[in-house]
Order: C-alpha cells, then structure tokens, then sequence
C-alpha cells in the first residue's frame, strides 16, 4: 500500500510539475515573441532592415533555445531572419492557427519546437508577423530531471515507509501470531500457554510486599487486578472486572498495563488458566461422580432384589443385575423398552395402570405378588416410588422387588411350628390322662390272664393286653412328641448305636429278604447327646425303610465325619419306591402317614425330628436322593437304586475333643 500510494502520488506530483514547466515554458517564449514584435514596430516602419536584423539575432543569440526568428510582413513576405542556411518555406504554413491557441508543437530535426506567432502592430493596423521557434529539449531535460528526482525522493520515501511498517507490522503481527498459537494450544487441549509477555516488574516486587498468601505473589502468568482474594489494600475482596475500579489508581496497574493487545493476551491468559482450573474442578467431580456411580451400580447389581428405573414414558432407564438374570435379559436390551416389551399383556397392562396412577398422584406402591414359576410358587415385595428431580418433579418411577418366598416358606414352617407345638401340649396333655388307665387296664388284664383258665375268655384277655400294649406304644409315641419325656444327656457313639440298631432289626428284615448295608466312616468322634433317643431315631428311619420296601429290597446306612463343617451326617437310603413330591414338604408333620390305616400312626417320622433337633440338628428327606449322600458302594454300580434317603445332620459343637483312632 505504501509503495503504490507513494509511487501515485510522486506520478501525480511530477506530472502536475512537468505540466507546469512546460506551461512556464510556453509563458516565457510567448513573452520573448510578444517583446520582439512590440521592439519591430518602429524598425517595420522605417523600413529599417538592418535594426530589424538586429533585433532578431539579438533575441536568437541571447536565448540558446531559440531555434529560429523570423519577420514577415502581412502578405507574408518575409523581412528578416535567422536562418543560415536558407529559410524554409514551409514554415510558412506550419502555423495558420489562431493567436488564442499559441504555440504549435512542430516536429523539427532538431527536435520538439513551440512555434509562438505574434502579430506586429501599430494600434488596430497590422504591420507584419514574429514568428519565434523556441526548443522543447530544455524543457524536457529539465522535467526528465524532476521526474528522476522525483520518484528517487518517492522511493526513498516509500522505503523509509515501508520500513517503519515492517517494523511495526512485525512488532504487531508477532503479539498476535503469539495470541494465535495460544488459541491453537488451546484447542488442540493445552491449558498451559502464555500469550502476554513476562514483566520487568512484578506487584510484590513494585509494592514491595512480604504476603506470601496472597494469590498473586509469586504467580508470573496472571496480573494481580485477574485475581480475587489479593492482600492489597485497596482489592478487597472483589473479582474482575469488578475491582478495576479500584486497579486503575494502583501503581502496579500503572507500571505493568500494557496495550490494547497486551491487556487481550494478558486477559486470554487469564481466561486460559481460569478454564484449565475449572476444568480440572469439572474432571474431578466428574471422577467422583464416575466413582460413586460406579459404586451405586455395584451396589445396585449385587444386590439381590430386582430393581429397576423408568423415566416418565415408562421406558427403562436401568435395569439391575438380578432383574436382568431373572428375566434371562441383558441390560442393552431392557433400557428403552417398556413393561409391554418385557412382561405378558396381561401383566404389563397392570404394571402400567399402577405406574401412571403414581405419576399423577406421586403416592408409592408397596404390594405382594405371587405367581408360579417352574412349578414352584413364587412371591415377591413389590415397591415402587416416584423419583424427583431438583425442582420437586417427578420424573421417573424406582422399582424394588424383592424375593420373599423363602420367608414365606419360613412363615408357613412358622405357623406349622406354632401348631405344632400347640398339638404337642395337647398330645402330652392327653397321654398324661390315658397312661394312668392304659396301666391298670394292662395290670389287670395281666392278672386276669394268670387265673382264667377258659381258653376261650383267655383268648379275650390276650386281645385285650395286647391292644392295650399297642395303645401304651402310641402314647409313647404322643409323650417323645410332646417332648414331655426325660432326656439323658451321655456320651454317644454313633457308630455303635447305629450298629446296635441294625443287630436289633435285621433279623426280622431278613423274613422280608431286606438286606441291610451299612458304610459307617472312620474316625467319628464321640458326641454328647441322648443314646437311647438317638437309637429311637435309627429304628424309625430303618422301619419306615423297610415299611416302604415290603418285600425284596436293600438299606444303605451310611456315617460320614465332616471336619470342614464340624458335623456328622448319618443317611438311611431304601431301594423302595420313593416319596411322592407333593408329601416331601408334610411327612415330617405329626400324624401324616401314607400307610394303610392300622399300618402307622404318622407320628414316627416327626417324633425323630424332634429328636434331632433336640440335638441341635436336622434331619431332611430327598428322593430321589442326590449322588452326595449315597454310599461308594451304591456309585460303582449296584442292581437296586435308591428311591429316597434321609439326611440326619447332628453338628459337633457338643462334641467331646475325642476321635477314635
């Protein structure tokens, strides 16, 4: 811009100067012609040729561009001249044009000439004509000169100018190409740019200040009027901009403020640090939000109740770990789905009836629902809340459901308990009152029996005592179920009671071709507990064994010592037809019997689990058994399988700290 504004404007100036000179020009040689043809008048009248010759060469001998001077008289004779070699006659025609467009440029070989014509005249009459030939070479010379002067006065000019712009230009451009590859550190993330310039002073070098706590000592990137919180006396406790008010009368302001790009790098640096400090203020919340979100959804999938959200279209936001198992779903394909996606028609219709009736009222839901599910009952604790934001509005549903069917089977098993108990007090209660009578009826039925001597009434007798024994057995039975009898508390042997028991029976068992197998293990310790109770436990497993059985069968007895779990597990399998699944949950209930009436009174099989759990254990039933509690010998291979096995757990924490060797 400077070299074409200069160069135009010198163009412009010498061209207006060359105008000028040659105007000057043309002025000076019609002033020379005018003066001639004035002085000729006198000399044309006398017809005086000589002083006209004079006057002539004088004119053309003083000027050095005059080229040529001639006289003529008005019908173009020609009087006097100053040619050398002949006048040319055809300068006579070269200039026929009016006095108000003198001079003519003509064309000469010695040049450009101005050809001035003048008129020599005596008032209003017409003597003759001055012709004047004056060379345009000087003039020429002399604007080639100021043109050269010129444009070496506009160059250097220029170039001075162009100079001082460089310089400034550079010093300018540099600021901002510095400010420009800040802003690219910036966005390519790099907080830690600079883009103003180190001072020669800082504020606690310029107030001398001794504040080591103050923000600004010691920070080189940020001028102190950027920051909040400064010591200085006058800053307060405002923020910029508000505190400039102050700032402008600070001698530190007046010593470190810069220009109009100083202060915008300084305030973009300010700016950068300020967003790297709330970005790491965003990275850490963001961190602990992660955490704590992570920590949430840990918790939220490891806990066993199925729990989900649902924003206020009821689509699904989460679905936790459990819900996701329990309907065989990921989670990607539970969110954004709705009830009608996930559950029958029939139940979504009410999931969705529930959840918008919580919605519009933001009451909670708190229900018990139970249904079957692979042919067993299930019950769930359902409760769904509504989900608030900040503003106090609902935007979605929690829902928790929690898995209660084991309570309930403890509730069931609870109540079962409760009666139980209540028909054990009744059961002692009335054996009590009918032991009495049952006695004397045997004693004197015995007595009778020692003095009849009528085989017929005898017979009788025998009938009588002999029912009377069957009744006194079940009020043996009532009295070890009501837990009225006396318990002895003695070091037992396992092993030899069920060995004792096994003796006792399988004699009798073997007239109904039922063998006994027995697997008793090693090293069983001794255990502190009722003796004669625990055989009653054997003999009424082995009797309902060999009860279900009938004829041709086998007993597996087995005794195990568990030292990781300190129990020991004695297991009674039969080779009978097993336990139907529906009587699994009641054959430990009292008087509940699958035996012909007059073949049990049910009270057996409960009896034994009060034993048990006298002993702090407990006894189960499986059929059909798993492979964990049948014996070796059953596993490697045998012709009869068992139907079903009952599990007796007793723990050793009564145990006497003594193992057999």
């Amino acid at each position: 811009m400077l070299v074409f504004c200069g160069l135009g404007v010198g163009l412009l100036l010498s061209a207006m100067s060359a105008n000028a000179l040659q105007e000057e020009g043309r002025k000076r040689g019609m002033a020379l012609t005018s003066a001639l043809a004035f002085r000729l008048v006198e000399p044309i009248l006398s017809m005086d040729f000589l002083q006209m010759k004079n006057l002539i060469d004088n004119v053309d001998n003083q000027y050095a561009d005059v080229i040529y001077v001639f006289l003529s008289d008005t019908s173009s004779n020609i009087l006097s001249y100053t040619f050398s070699g002949g006048f040319p006659t055809d300068l006579l025609l070269a200039n026929k044009v009016d006095k108000e467009a003198q001079p003519v440029l003509l064309t000469t070989e010695r040049g450009f000439v101005y050809d001035f014509k003048v008129d020599v005249r005596l008032g209003d009459k017409g003597l003759g004509v001055v012709r004047l030939g004056l060379s345009r070479n000087g003039i020429d010379a002399q604007i080639r000169r100021q043109w050269l002067t010129s444009l070496i006065s506009t160059l250097g000019v220029v170039g001075l100018g162009v100079i001082l712009a460089l310089w400034f230009s550079q010093t300018l451009t540099y600021r901002l190409s510095r400010l420009r590859r800040s802003v690219e550190e910036i966005v390519q993330g790099n907080l830690d740019v600079q883009a103003g310039f180190s001072l020669e002073k800082y504020c606690w070098e310029i107030m001398e200040c001794d504040h080591k706590e103050c923000p600004a000592n010691g920070d080189v990137h940020r001028r102190c009027w950027y920051l909040a919180g400064t010591l200085c006396p006058n800053c307060g406790d405002k923020k910029y901009p508000f505190k400039m008010e102050n700032c402008r009368e600070c001698p530190v302001f007046r010593h470190n403020f810069g220009d109009e790009l100083q202060d915008l790098a300084e305030a973009f640096d300010a700016m950068a640090i300020t967003v790297k400090n709330h970005i790491e203020e965003l990275t850490e919340r963001e961190k602990t939000i992660a955490l704590q979100e992570g920590l949430l959804k840990t918790i939220m999938n490891v806990t066993p109740d199925l729990l989900t959200l649902q924003d206020k279209d009821l689509s699904y936001t989460f679905a936790g770990k459990a819900f996701c198992d329990y309907f065989n779903l990921d989670e990607v394909n539970i969110v954004g789905k709705t009830d009608a996606d996930i559950f029958t028609e029939q139940q979504a219709e009410v999931n969705i009836k529930e959840s918008n009736e919580i919605l519009a009222t933001g009451l909670p839901l708190a229900k018990e629902i139970s249904f079957k599910r692979d042919k067993e009952q299930k019950w769930f604790h359902v409760v769904k809340v509504p989900v608030y934001d900040q503003e106090g509005e609902i935007i979605g549903l929690f829902l928790s459901a929690r898995d209660i069917s084991m309570l309930k089977k403890f509730q069931v098993q609870l109540i079962q308990s409760q009666k139980m108990e209540d028909l054990g007090h009744l059961a002692g209660g009335v054996a009590h009152e009918i032991n009495t009578p049952l006695g004397i009826i045997l004693g004197y039925s015995q007595l009778m029996i020692d003095d009849i001597k009528d085989e017929e009434i005898l017979e009788g007798m025998r009938i009588i005592e002999k029912q009377t024994k069957v009744c006194r057995k079940i009020v043996a039975d009532l009295l070890g179920f009501s837990r009225d009898s006396h318990v002895v508390s003695e070091t037992v042997d396992i092993n030899t009671s069920i060995q004792q028991v096994v003796k006792l029976v399988e004699h009798s068992f073997s007239m109904n071709h039922i063998n006994i197998i027995h697997d008793l293990g090693d090293g069983i310790p001794l255990l502190s507990g009722d003796q004669e109770s625990l055989k009653q436990v054997w003999l009424n497993l082995l009797n309902n064994a060999a009860d279900v059985i009938g004829q041709g069968g086998e007993i597996y007895v087995q005794s195990t010592f568990f030292v990781e779990g300190q129990k020991l597990v004695v297991s009674v399998a039969d080779t009978g037809t097993g336990i139907a699944a529906e009587h699994l949950g009641r054959i430990f209930e009292p008087f509940f019997t699958t035996k012909q009436v007059g073949k049990g009174t049910g009270l057996g099989l409960s009896v034994s689990f009060g034993i048990i759990q006298d002993h702090g254990g407990k006894i189960m039933a499986f059929s059909p058994p798993p492979e964990e509690y049948l014996p070796e010998k059953i596993l490697r291979g045998s012709s009869l399988l068992p139907g079903a096995v009952f599990v007796v757990e007793l723990p050793l924490n009564n145990v006497e700290k003594l193992l057999i060797d």
